[in-house]
């Protein structure tokens, strides 16, 4: 046991593959990036590292377990993320409805609100996804020992491995998202039909997170 920490091996396996998982944040992140570029891409990753530390520190505190002997609370959390995510998935189908017809991609214009403020939309995602939540309750707390002195560096430690771990995974989709809004900025209808299955996703994700348990 290293600093409070049971597992740190498991835990850093473990969150590896978690983060790699696809989801709502780093769809929504390497969207972003391929639309409009690397800064809106880095911008909505910042909301994302912003939502899992205010995660986190609820986890840390023991207020995220609420959720557990709550299910009502839990569920209006995940209804009003389904809804959120399905409501983003509508806006990019009709996005690219209007790319196919018009021939405007989203990158060479003036971009949609969303894409003005990637951070409060990054964040929103992030505080209202199920699947982050569950990490934080029934992955993240189990490694840290209950009898350690000081639980709050055992906690720091293993949120600054996740954020790495995050950080890393979400510059790989920044940068390869990137190289692909050349592509869409010349062809219209790889731009609409790459907008339009990002818009499915979503919304598969929001029925997916309307099914979410805690158990």
């Amino acid at each position: 046991m290293v600093y409070g920490i049971t597992d740190i091996t498991t835990f850093v396996l473990g969150t590896i593959f978690i983060v790699l998982l696809p989801g709502p944040n780093s769809l929504y992140v390497m969207s972003v990036a391929s639309r409009w570029g690397v800064g809106a891409g880095y911008r909505g990753a910042c909301g994302i590292f912003l939502g899992d530390a205010i995660l986190m520190v609820l986890s840390a505190t023991g207020v995220a377990s609420l959720l557990q002997a709550t299910p009502a609370l839990f569920a209006v959390l995940k209804y009003a993320g389904a809804a959120y995510l399905a409501w983003m998935g509508l806006g990019l189908l009709r996005a690219a409805r209007t790319i196919w017809r018009e021939g405007v991609a989203d990158s060479g214009g003036q971009p949609p609100p969303d894409a003005a403020r990637p951070f409060r939309t990054a964040l929103l995602i992030s505080l209202m996804n199920p699947k982050a939540i569950l990490f934080f309750v029934s992955f993240f707390i189990q490694f840290v020992d209950p009898g350690y002195a000081f639980p709050a560096l055992s906690f720091a430690i293993l949120g600054a491995i996740v954020q790495l771990v995050s950080a890393l995974y979400l510059s790989a989709l920044i940068f390869g998202g990137a190289r692909l809004a050349q592509q869409f900025r010349q062809r219209r209808r790889l731009s609409a039909g790459a907008t339009g299955g990002v818009g499915a996703l979503f919304i598969g994700f929001s029925a997916k997170l309307a099914g979410a348990t805690l158990n």
